[in-house]
């Protein structure tokens, strides 16, 4: 064999292995993020099992205002509907399933607010846990949306850099989408102590 022959043969090893390097480092990378979105989902799950029992603790009140647990019924059924695979993220498919949870913790607000016009609902031992655990599930979605956003941002370096894009494209890795901030989200609300009448 000639010597540019051999130089050629391990120019081209080097080249395969750095590339079986690099995609399987991609496939860790996208392994990662598909973990990171179950726990998002089931950050969400337990949220969307807990409503019913809130539910049912408020359906107890006499006189409270059904339009306002009707809109928490309907969003969680909505929210539950939208299922969206691991492999499925893109940005578009986050937007839906963001829009979808968005509406049901607008609901779940709403239904809070409400109910502190109702001592009797807001005395009851069942009622207390259940805001309690709301609040939590609130906070363990927030910290898993943003570990998955984490990890999105790795993945998609990963593969938007080059040459690593070079092999991204032929491996069929594409960018995932991440998680946003809620629409009107950035703009402070107003505050009205009723003096300016």
């Amino acid at each position: 064999m000639s010597r540019n022959l051999l130089i050629g043969l391990a120019v081209a090893a080097v080249l395969l292995f750095w590339g079986i390097g690099v995609r399987n480092g991609m496939a860790t990378s996208n392994q990662d993020v598909q973990a990171s979105w179950a726990k998002v989902q089931t950050a969400y799950q337990r949220r969307a099992d807990l409503i019913p029992n809130l539910v049912k603790t408020v359906q107890g009140v006499a006189n409270f205002e059904k339009g306002t647990l009707t809109d928490v019924i309907s969003a969680r059924a909505s929210a539950t509907q939208i299922k969206l695979d691991a492999n499925d993220l893109t940005p578009e498919n986050i937007q839906k399933y963001q829009a979808a949870q968005s509406q049901l913790s607008g609901s779940l607000s709403r239904l809070m607010a409400v109910a502190e016009n109702y001592p009797q609902l807001k005395a009851t031992e069942n009622f207390s846990e259940l805001q309690s655990q709301l609040e939590g599930t609130e906070n363990r979605i927030k910290e898993q949306r943003d570990r998955f956003n984490d990890t999105v941002k790795g993945y998609n370096n990963k593969i938007v850099t080059f040459p690593n894009s070079l092999i991204a494209s032929f491996s069929g890795f594409a960018t995932k989408g991440y998680f946003e901030a809620d629409a009107g989200a950035s703009k402070a609300p107003t505050v009205d102590f009723g003096g300016s009448k």
